[in-house]
């Protein structure tokens, strides 16, 4: 194995294909990132960029790893997750029996096999046989795996909570005697590696529960809520944490029955986000709850999102109309408001004065104004939409239509000679009509002015790195479809669909990333009577399917049927909504 010197952190045979410039940028990233940063500067895919660094320095890539629990207390939390380094299983189990039946070797002279994102230099090496005499196999990974196994092993931020006498401390993590010692210095930097390690996993949001002699941290990750792995000392530490969190969001920390609402700035990697917090107290304490929001993440296309060219063709051409109203409908966190940020960037154009008026802002929009309402000051959508009005706009886009005075001025807007894109809490794209006219909204209004509502959902996309073909179940398969509402006929052809298996790449889960199911609902002369009519959801609904709308379940379909995502995935999303 080629050990690399702490003066030269990258092998001859890599840094000889690199510019001085992208070496330094190798060199300067987190030890998990370099491996990214090579495949971004030689432009190859991730599995191709590791096995070249992996080539280069003379280990294997080990894949499917798990940890050894006979190894876990070999090494400190702390160095784990500031090298990136964790003992793993590999192979058969590593003995030394010779052929006429010899003795094992002693458990200290057999080899410890480590897995690490980036290949050791000689500082890493000598920390470790600091804590083991065993000889040392090194072995390069898919650095999201390294570090899961690392947190699944240790706990999330297991090593700012490490206690003070522990014998391992980093010689760059080192500052002063006086932080390595403070709790609540340990504490900033607890709270500090959870939000960071949220932000790692896309998670949306972080829920700090305290239960009955312990605290529960989860993310919501693709939808999904998922258990966090804590340091087992983390109970003592509850309270800090909570008023830690209470603290950078600039809440009363005394108060603790009321409900309380606060914000947090918090920078990470040249990334800043803004970060909703709420607090709820409970009989054990406070639960706490943190939205993640980044205003500079990538913005969706309408591709990306997951429109086939049947659907975007049906929005385009609702998008060049100068006035109207476009309604996308769905629970929270169906990814209404990127749906509608993608529709304004497919329009945004120097031609167009384009407003927002959004709580909260979730995407930055180049050319377009952008208001956050703020209703303890009485800037509430309503009050906002009213102004606006009178800023000369083309295009309106409104948060959410959560009353019947924003509903009301919207459509006046629309009627007036504005585009307008808003959102509707409906299961259904039929039911935003209703919703309306239940408002108080008289029907010729609703009638006249909406000229397209989306209902949506997200479902997990399968991995594309491992997911596989595999046979289906016909009469399964039929029953299913007669769900979905599909013709049991299209199951004839079919014999396998695509399914997740797992892998380091998605982290055993088989999904990665979420796709959009759609149900596109356009008013036309028949429904326009309907709407006159106050008839109901069900009958609107199936006007629109006489007239050709597809619905979620069967837009699910189209998408199991391209290899997107599963069946199993569509009936936990969308016929649970449809109940």
């Amino acid at each position: 194995m080629l050990l690399l010197s702490a003066t030269s952190p990258l092998p001859e045979k890599l840094a000889a294909r690199l510019t001085e410039e992208q070496r330094q940028a190798i060199i300067e990233s987190p030890r998990n990132q370099r491996a990214a940063a090579v495949a971004l500067a030689l432009t190859l895919p991730d599995p191709e960029a590791l096995a070249l660094i992996a080539s280069a320095v003379g280990l294997d890539v080990a894949s499917n790893l798990e940890t050894d629990p006979v190894t876990r207390g070999l090494l400190p939390a702390r160095l784990a997750h500031d090298y990136q380094v964790i003992p793993i299983k590999y192979g058969a189990a590593d003995k030394a029996e010779n052929a006429d039946g010899a003795p094992e070797l002693p458990p200290a002279l057999v080899p410890l096999h480590l897995a690490t994102s980036w290949p050791p230099d000689d500082v890493i090496v000598d920390w470790v046989r600091t804590f083991t005499a065993r000889p040392l196999v090194w072995h390069l990974a898919v650095p999201e795996r390294v570090h899961q196994l690392i947190v699944e092993t240790f706990g999330v931020g297991s090593g700012s909570l490490e206690d003070s006498d522990d014998a391992y401390i980093a010689p760059e993590a080192v500052h002063t005697e006086e932080e390595v010692v403070d709790e609540d210095a340990a504490v900033v930097r607890f709270v500090s590696d959870v939000i960071a390690q949220a932000i790692d996993d896309q998670a949306t949001d972080i829920h700090f529960e305290p239960q009955e002699g312990q605290l529960r941290i989860r993310y919501r990750v693709d939808g999904l809520l998922v258990p966090v792995p804590v340091p087992e000392n983390l109970r003592r530490f509850q309270d800090a944490i909570i008023s830690r969190l209470k603290i950078m969001a600039r809440l009363n920390i005394s108060e603790k029955r009321l409900p309380q609402d606060g914000r947090i700035n918090f920078k990470t990697d040249g990334t800043t986000l803004d970060i909703r917090v709420s607090t709820f107290p409970t009989i054990y304490a406070e639960s706490i709850s943190l939205r993640l929001l980044n205003t500079k993440k990538e913005a969706y296309s309408m591709e990306k999102l997951g429109m086939s060219e049947a659907e975007q063709k049906q929005v385009i051409e609702v998008l060049d109309y100068p006035h109207g109203i476009i309604l996308v409908t769905g629970p929270t966190g169906s990814g209404k408001s990127t749906s509608l940020n993608a529709f304004l960037r497919k329009i945004n154009s120097t031609d167009l004065r384009l407003i927002t008026i959004e709580d909260p802002i979730e995407y930055e929009v180049p050319g377009a104004n952008q208001m956050q309402v703020r209703p303890e000051i009485g800037l509430t959508f309503a009050s906002a939409l009213r102004h606006v009005l009178r800023q000369d706009p083309d295009v309106i886009m409104v948060g959410e239509i959560r009353d019947r005075e924003t509903a009301d001025i919207a459509i006046r807007a629309s009627l007036t000679g504005h585009l307008v894109f808003s959102t509707l809490h409906t299961n259904d794209a039929a039911g935003a009509i209703t919703r309306l006219v239940d408002m108080g909204i008289e029907p010729f209004l609703v009638a006249s002015a909406i000229e397209l509502v989306i209902a949506q959902r997200l479902v997990r996309r399968l991995c594309p790195e491992c997911s596989r073909h595999q046979v289906v179940n016909k009469t399964k398969l039929r029953d299913t479809l007669a769900i979905f509402g599909v013709p049991e006929s299209e199951a004839d052809p079919i014999t396998t669909l695509k399914g997740p298996v797992g892998c380091d790449r998605c982290r055993g889960t088989g999904y990665r990333g979420r796709i959009g199911l759609f149900e596109i609902f356009r008013l036309n002369e028949e429904l326009h009577d309907l709407v006159l009519k106050r008839e109901s959801t069900r009958s609107l609904a199936a006007c629109a399917l006489r007239h050709g709308m597809q619905t979620l379940p069967q837009s699910g379909w189209e998408k199991v049927k391209a290899g997107y995502t599963t069946i199993e995935e569509v009936l936990r999303v969308v016929t649970i909504a449809e109940k």
